[in-house]
């Protein structure tokens, strides 16, 4: 079987300028960077578009973008803005931070400048985009609208007209905010037209993009307003009870997400109709895509509304394999990778070989005194080749910051199996790549922080806490010739060469 390696590195990370990472000419050298460096893919997060907290999981969309992923130079190239109007705008004070509060006031600014100048009604292609994403692009634009009209308010604490969706309100709020709606139908135009452009790109030089699907909604989100009958709410669309994950060795409390539960009966009696359009969508994005909590589509955990933490939750049961099969037989075939990581059971194994889709194994669980028993799994000596392999994911600490905050014991059996107790910690992130790299796994994917032995000041994610997450960006100089000559010799080294770019 063919070995493979990509970098992890989401799309808000790119340097470049105006406040974040987006579609611009940085995310083109990045895919000419890869290139040169040997590799196969390039691991992103969700592209949808964020609100409260920042995180691409709680979305107000699973089918939108993200506006701040449109390139400002291409809309200047456009002629829909100028450069003066984009460097006199706060984007924040650091290149390798993103504040979002400083571009949330900077960038809709501009892009609603953008779409005054534009003219888009009567641009065909814009015509065309509309009538092909209809079927979700109503509702999200009038959910945005709507909540620009009401302060940014939840949609369950508007009026109950609109709440639970009444024609004649619905009919009503259509006309008065025709322009914001157009305006959000815009955004989402350019977001997408964008993208795929980028997509081609990656396309033409081999790269191949894994995307990721969260498995669960936001509450505030459109998607929970339009289609209330999906989900475990009441009779006025106020949740039975909401997602999260047990009390464990890493939270005593356990994890308390809030997001809005399925009503899985119901999508096995319709053909998981939602579901078959989602998993099309994502497909159509993505080369390859990295479906998160797997385990959730075995067992969920529940937890009742309103209450202040996890620890009174309980599993029921999922919608098991019956989905995927369904999915398979509607869609055909897809690339996947199973985020099957958590409280990982024997029927959650048996779902993952069932599907057939790789899971993943995190090298930095593998020497978890806290949790020795499922620590074995991370072994590289227990993997199977059938799997992905990553040093850590987005949530998880970087390599460096990792290996200094697990306790001495740790340090020393990571050591040893390492056979490695001589180099300097500065440069101990190496020897765990090499071993990610050379185990057996069919794919190893490594985050870029790892590759320059970045510490926690640049981790992307802490689960459980907000405001301090999703804000590192790479700088241009840190993506150097020599590191990108280093990542190729190993990647050459351990047979997970990209061939289809090698010049001979």
């Amino acid at each position: 079987m063919k070995r493979e390696a990509g970098i992890l590195m989401p799309i808000t990370s790119l340097p470049g300028k105006y406040g974040i990472g987006c579609f611009s000419k940085e995310a083109y050298k990045f895919i000419d960077w890869l290139k040169e460096a040997g590799q196969t893919y390039w691991q992103i997060l969700p592209i949808h578009p964020t609100s409260y907290g920042d995180s691409p999981y709680q979305s107000f969309s699973t089918f939108a973008g993200n506006p701040y992923f449109i390139d400002l130079e291409a809309l200047i190239e456009e002629g829909v803005l100028t450069k003066k109007e984009c460097d006199k705008m706060d984007f924040g004070k650091d290149a390798t931070d993103i504040d979002y509060e400083a571009l949330y006031h900077s960038r809709y600014k501009l892009l609603k400048k953008a779409y005054d100048r534009s003219n888009i009604s009567e641009n065909p292609d814009y015509q065309r985009f509309v009538a092909e994403n209809n079927w979700w692009l109503s509702d999200y634009a009038l959910f945005m609208a709507l909540k620009n009209f009401f302060d940014g308010q939840c949609w369950y604490e508007w009026p109950e007209d609109i709440r639970l969706r009444y024609g004649y309100s619905m009919d009503y709020y259509r006309r008065e905010l025709y322009f914001e709606i157009e305006f959000q139908m815009y955004l989402q135009f350019k977001f997408f037209q964008q993208y795929w452009q980028l997509k081609h790109y990656a396309q033409q030089q081999n790269i191949k993009i894994i995307g990721d699907i969260p498995i669960y909604v936001a509450m505030d989100s459109a998607d929970t307003w339009a289609h209330p009958e999906l989900f475990q709410l009441d009779e006025n669309n106020v949740p039975l009870a909401v997602a999260g994950c047990p009390p464990d060795g890493f939270s005593a409390t356990g994890q308390l997400w809030g997001n809005p539960l399925y009503r899985w009966e119901y999508h096995r009696e319709t053909g998981y109709q939602w579901w078959m359009s989602r998993l099309w969508y994502v497909f159509q994005l993505y080369d390859v895509t990295r479906i998160d909590h797997f385990r959730g589509f075995d067992e969920y955990y529940s937890i009742p509304y309103g209450a202040d933490s996890a620890i009174d939750g309980h599993w029921e049961k999922g919608p098991g394999i019956d989905l995927f099969r369904c999915a398979e037989q509607n869609l055909g075939w897809h690339e996947v990778i199973a985020e099957d990581l958590g409280y990982v059971t024997d029927s959650v194994r048996q779902l993952v070989r069932d599907s057939g889709f790789p899971g993943m194994k995190v090298l930095e669980f593998a020497f978890d005194s806290r949790d020795s028993g499922s620590a074995n799994d991370y072994l590289p000596h227990n993997y199977t080749e059938n799997s992905v392999v990553y040093t850590g994911t987005h949530d998880n600490e970087t390599l460096a910051g990792w290996f200094k905050s697990i306790t001495k014991e740790e340090q020393m059996l990571a050591r040893k199996y390492l056979c490695d107790e001589r180099t300097p910690l500065k440069l101990l992130h190496k020897s765990f790549i090499a071993l990610a790299m050379r185990s057996a796994a069919r794919t190893c994917i490594i985050p870029m922080q790892d590759y320059l032995g970045l510490g926690n000041e640049c981790r992307i994610n802490t689960p459980s806490t907000i405001g301090i997450n999703w804000r590192w960006r790479v700088a241009a100089e840190q993506l150097t010739a020599e590191l990108q000559q280093e990542i190729l010799e190993g990647t050459v080294r351990y047979g997970r060469m990209n061939w289809n770019n090698y010049k001979g």
